[in-house]
């Protein structure tokens, strides 16, 4: 019963400090949970994912720019920065250290440097943040799995600051 609780506070101290980052366990849960049952399977994942890719191309031009993909980013930001308690100067803080994190995000993402995210690059960052957050491996997201990989994320940044 500790363990469980010392992970919900990291959790929870994760959400406040992360609150907008798209893989974040608890957001990661609310924007891939299609059937509303608290966890996320693999197959689910992929299909919000191909939802989520198609949205971004807004101009249906079959890649995403670094444009498209930072507006919306910007757009799903700034529903959580509304529904946010924080005073408006740790919005304005908020906002662009995430918009900043999104053009690099962007970078990263775009393996092959043309400038266009496709359809391949979206899907192994996809990829790699389903197994992130997929902590016992059985093809399902769950909250205790959000919680243990946000308490692993947590031990990291404070090896990485010491």
């Amino acid at each position: 019963m500790k363990f469980q609780l010392t992970l919900t506070a990291a959790l929870l101290t994760l959400a406040g400090t992360a609150m907008a980052a798209p893989h974040e366990g608890s957001a990661f849960i609310h924007d891939y949970d299609a059937d509303h049952d608290g966890q996320v399977s693999r197959a689910e994942f992929d299909i919000g994912r191909i939802a989520r890719f198609k949205a971004t191309d807004t101009n249906g031009d079959g890649w995403v720019s670094e444009n498209e993909y930072v507006q919306e980013y910007s757009a799903r930001l700034e529903q959580q920065l509304a529904a946010s308690d924080r005073n408006e100067e740790k919005k304005t803080e908020e906002r662009q250290r995430q918009i900043r994190q999104t053009h690099v995000r962007f970078g990263v993402l775009d393996k092959d440097k043309d400038g266009k995210m496709a359809q391949a690059e979206y899907d192994l960052s996809g990829a790699r943040a389903f197994a992130e957050q997929d902590n016992d491996k059985d093809g399902i997201v769950t909250a205790t799995d959000a919680a243990a990989t946000a308490a692993r994320q947590l031990v990291a940044r404070e090896k990485a600051a010491q």
